[in-house]
């Protein structure tokens, strides 16, 4: 199409229409099936193009109209018409900023007949917009939106017209946006990540002043891609008498015997009258349904209505481990005047809690599920996707599941992106991963002090909190991530007392206004008793901000600051650790993607590009962890996979410690379980999918029942781990073996272990152990056995693997047909430590993997794959500490 193609038909309304439309403008709803229409706008023809100015003339190709998707953003639609490079592969971040400074402009032309026309109400309705946004419609203004993470509906009635319509939205940087407003502050609020690529002037960093994802801006396991366009749905809506504009299931009681809860209607009138409702509910999937019918009279404009429900003996829903996770759902029809509207909603029956009781210590960080105490097992969930739009069911299934998997029971989704999908919240509920949400505040000062931003800030939580509130693995709304550790910790208020004091305070006033009482009182009024948390890590601003005695912590003592040894873990026990981390690159397959033969290398520039911890020096972090434990890395793909032992081992010694220290330690949350792109990360899950060794190490270390054999000092401490709710029978196995084979010592002992605790077996100093035998040759293995089966195992070295005599383990694998798949044996005359499993690039997922085997053993485990039995074969390759 031309740049004309809308043609002369769309002209300019008057500015009377302008002011009558925009000052109707309200956030919008959870959109709700009905029977007046709904036109979805995403199907319609959409162009983008730059608006002309520098960017555009500097960038012809983006100057011109091209396709544009809505959803979607500029940097997919760019990528999609060629207009630039993949800004995942190679190194292009740099090339890329003009992106982030540029005004877009996105139009569409939409056909309206005259009976949609003749509608009381017809309402355009965009579920997100990114971020700095003028709305216009047939050249009427209708809107400026300014938060990406709120919903927007623009009446048009006045502006809407029969025939075709021309819909416009244009949107200005983000950066460009605010950054007179920064640049005339009379100190710079701290905020993370000067990158220096010369979209921002040195020093002034503007991303905290704009109600956007954070890790947009940049951060230390992804690029810098500041984005705009319409990435949620957009549509026409049109309604008469009534729309349901929410409908919630209050859980006032909740046991064993009763559920009573209060379907809570909200309902938008058009005028006042009777209406009929009613409610079918029951168990999701069953088609035994109870229902509940009720007469209201409505006013004209919002109306609140509660329809009160009993349920006998409801089945209660409990996360992963604890119990199963039974849905409700709940179906509400309303007829009103001959209008009738529909809305949906499923839920699960339980209570959350965070208990947050006072010991002769402090203050304890615990959560309990319908009063059963929850030890929490998971990790840090980042955004999927720089670009959220291309975020897939699928992908946040494959993610979610192997999470689930690896036996984790809740995730944390961090401040610095944006709010989780409810095909998300519905993935956690089915699976019973319980969800710590952040509002999205990553990190860094925010103008709280502004009532302007805080009152955009609420209206955000204010939308999410409701749209959330029905899901029954939300565990916590946390106000932000590393905001308060910052100002009390990391130097921020000293450094603003010294520059602006007057400044500093007004700061610091609105950071507990906003944080300490605004956000809570959100939660206490709207979040169906979902508590509460002012900051991670802190004490809801009570004393010290990052203390193991109070409250949750992030403990980045090691890797980060002074980088100590893994075995430091062991001297950090916190109430709840939130946050931990080791960094690691994916495997070889998923860095062939961004990267070519000749640019695999530690230090050069796209692997550089790909390493965004310490603006590109973080090899340098990682190879001293390399190098002080495993040696000196071979060759690239050898860094590669010392990389990922050095983060598994060294995340599994810092969870089993604080599963060993329950209950003082109630949580474990490790940095992090996926990418937002392909490139070095802490995570445990790659962009593809794809698990680390970290990945299948979780999967052990989180198991209901496991070992965790800590050595420090010289001395092994033995605990035995159960997340089960009854007491387990076992037996407690000690082996001293060399390295070889040779048995040196074996002892067994029945033991039981106590329900839902660490139960203490022993300690175990390395003279005793070893009465000896060389160190460097030397292993000790805990196991426990049922009926003779090994159930756990934790093994204990004397030296670091560098110093072990380790020797090629001769490894062998057989892999045979084994029904819809494969059967893989392994087996190892020595010890195997490390053995990583290989395929090269086929396509293929192992049910074990990264793992260790003692002298003689054999284990077996299944294969999925779509090749063939001779591809496999030939395609395997074994890897070890022995053999590496």
């Amino acid at each position: 199409m031309t740049s004309d193609y809308l043609g002369a038909a769309f002209k300019r309304a008057s500015a009377t229409i302008f002011l009558a439309v925009s000052a109707l403008v309200t956030p919008a709803t959870i959109a709700y099936a009905a029977s007046p229409s709904s036109i979805d706008l995403g199907k319609s023809e959409w162009q983008v193009r730059a608006v002309p100015g520098p960017a555009a003339s500097a960038h012809p190709k983006a100057a011109a109209w091209q396709h544009a998707s809505v959803p979607g953003n500029v940097h997919t639609d760019l990528l999609a018409n060629g207009a630039i490079e993949d800004p995942y592969v190679g190194a292009h971040e740099a090339a890329l900023q003009w992106i982030g400074l540029a005004d877009w402009e996105y139009r569409t032309r939409f056909d309206v007949d005259s009976a949609t026309l003749a509608h009381t109400h017809n309402d355009l309705v965009f579920d997100g917009l990114d971020t700095y946004a003028d709305v216009y419609l047939n050249g009427c203004k209708l809107a400026s939106a300014d938060n990406m993470f709120r919903n927007w509906r623009m009446p048009v009635r006045g502006a809407l017209k029969a025939g075709a319509n021309e819909l416009r939205v244009v949107f200005h940087s983000p950066i460009a946006h605010v950054l007179a407003q920064v640049q005339a502050m009379p100190a710079k609020l701290p905020a993370n990540y000067d990158w220096g690529f010369g979209d921002e002037p040195k020093g002034v960093l503007t991303q905290n002043f704009v109600r956007k994802p954070g890790y947009h801006y940049g951060w230390d396991w992804g690029p810098r891609y500041v984005t705009a366009g319409i990435w949620k749905p957009a549509r026409l809506e049109s309604w008469d008498t009534l729309r349901i504009a929410d409908l919630h299931i209050a859980q006032e009681r909740i046991d064993g015997d009763e559920a009573r809860v209060t379907a809570q209607v909200e309902i938008e009138a058009d005028r006042a009258g009777k209406a009929e409702l009613e409610l079918h509910y029951g168990l999701a999937g069953s088609s035994d349904l109870q229902t509940a019918k009720q007469t209201a009279t409505l006013k004209r404009g919002t109306n609140r209505i509660d329809i009160p429900l009993r349920i006998a003996h409801p089945r209660l829903w409990y996360p992963v481990g604890y119990g199963t996770q039974p849905l409700y759902t709940f179906s509400l029809d309303v007829a009103a005047d001959g209008t009738r509207a529909e809305a949906q909603r499923r839920t699960g029956l339980r209570r959350i809690e965070l208990r947050h009781e006072r010991d002769d210590k402090g203050r304890g960080f615990a959560f309990a599920v319908n009063s059963v105490p929850v030890f929490a097992k998971g990790a840090n969930l980042i955004p999927f996707d720089m670009f959220p739009t291309r975020v897939t069911r699928e992908q946040q299934l494959r993610v979610l599941q192997s999470a689930r998997d690896a036996h984790m029971n809740m995730l944390r989704s961090w401040g610095g992106g944006y709010y989780e999908s409810d095909e998300f919240f519905d993935l956690a509920d089915e699976m019973g991963i319980l969800i710590w949400q952040d509002f999205m505040f990553g990190g860094g000062a925010t103008p709280a002090n502004d009532p302007r931003f805080r009152a955009n800030v609420l209206a955000e939580a204010r939308e999410q909190v409701r749209r959330l509130r029905d899901h029954p693995s939300l565990a916590l709304w946390c106000g932000n991530n590393e905001v308060e550790t910052g100002w009390k910790d990391w130097g921020w208020k000293k450094k603003l007392d010294q520059e602006a004091p007057a400044l500093a305070a007004k700061a610091w006033a609105g950071y507990e206004q906003l944080f300490g009482r605004d956000l809570r009182a959100v939660v206490a009024e709207l979040g169906a008793g979902v508590p509460y948390w002012s900051s991670s890590p802190s004490n809801d601003l009570d004393g010290a901000s990052n203390d193991s005695d109070n409250g949750d912590k992030h403990y980045w003592e090691v890797w980060g600051g002074p980088a100590k040894p893994a075995a430091a873990y062991l001297d950090e026990t916190p109430r709840f650790m939130s946050e931990y981390g080791l960094q690691a690159w994916p495997e070889m397959r998923t860095i062939a993607t961004i990267a070519k033969p000749d640019e695999m290398q530690v230090d050069s520039p796209v692997i550089r590009a790909h390493q965004k911890f310490l603006y590109g020096d973080g090899n340098t972090r990682l190879l001293k962890y390399v190098r002080e434990e495993y040696g000196e890395p071979k060759d690239f793909a050898d860094f590669v996979y010392l990389s990922q032992v050095t983060q598994a081992e060294g995340i599994e010694l810092a969870a089993l410690h604080h599963r060993a220290s329950r209950p003082r330690t109630m949580g474990t949350l490790y940095w992090q379980l996926n990418d937002v792109w392909p490139g070095a990360s802490w995570s445990s899950i790659d962009w593809y999918g794809r698990w680390k060794a970290l990945q299948f190490h979780a999967k052990r270390f989180y198991a209901p029942v496991a070992v965790a054999a800590l050595r420090r000092h010289g001395t092994t401490t033995v605990s035995l781990l159960n997340d089960r709710q009854e007491p387990t029978a076992a037996t407690m196995r000690l082996r001293v073996l060399d390295l070889d084979g040779k048995l040196l010592r074996e002892e067994s002992k029945p033991v039981t272990l106590a329900a839902a605790a660490a139960t203490r077996f022993g300690e175990f100093a390395d003279a005793d152990l070893l009465r000896g035998a060389d160190p460097k040759r030397t292993v000790v293995a805990y196991e426990l056995l049922v009926n003779g089966a090994t159930l756990a195992r934790d093994i204990v070295y004397f030296a670091a693997a560098k110093e072990l005599a380790l020797s090629d383990p001769s490894l062998h694998a057989d892999i045979a047909a084994d029904g819809d798949g494969y059967r893989l044996t392994l087996s190892a005359k020595k010890l195997a430590r490390a053995v990583w499993i290989d395929f090269g690039n086929l396509d293929l997922e192992l049910s074990d993997n990264a793992l260790t085997l003692l002298p003689g053993e054999s284990i077996t485990m299944r294969l999925q794959s779509k090749a063939d039995l001779a591809d496999l074969k030939r395609s395997i390759s074994l890897r070890s500490l022995g053999n590496h």
